[in-house]
């Protein structure tokens, strides 16, 4: 199973965008899945309030399980890292139009109770498959430095 399918494949199991995006990268990486599940918990639904996509979030997580900054002083890794991002964030947005998640969903879900409604669960279920496998699709294209 690719890395797409296994990311698509965990947000059909109620995993959020985050959960998915984070979880379809921690074979080989060091980091256990339900670890992963665990910090990428409160980053699906733009962090609950429409705000940053969490397969965004998830991703921003990947780069910096990846390559992320953690020697003080590494200020050349951190600038690397920071790169990543801004370049992965750059090309999400050339293929989606936007990082926030009430844009791609084109629904307001600024509130807790917005994300209960049958009718955002419809959006959920309709879009943000693609969502998570493009942000999937950007990570496995990028290359890093070892």
């Amino acid at each position: 199973m690719t890395r797409e399918e296994t990311a698509v494949e965990l947000f059909a199991k109620g995993y959020n965008c985050a959960q998915a995006v984070l979880g379809a990268f921690c074979e080989g990486a060091g980091l256990e899945t339900a670890t992963a599940m665990k910090l990428a918990n409160g980053f699906g639904g733009g962090v609950r309030c429409g705000e940053l996509c969490g397969a965004v979030s998830g991703a921003v997580l990947t780069i910096g399980l990846r390559c992320g900054f953690h020697e003080e002083g590494d200020m050349a890794q951190k600038t690397y890292c920071n790169g990543k991002t801004y370049e992965f964030v750059e090309k999400f947005k050339a293929e989606k139009g936007t990082v926030l998640c009430r844009e791609l969903l084109g629904a307001d879900i600024r509130r807790p109770e917005e994300h209960l409604t049958e009718a955002v669960k419809a959006l959920h279920k309709a879009i943000c498959p693609s969502v998570i496998a493009c942000a999937v699709r950007v990570l496995e294209g990028m290359s890093f430095t070892e």
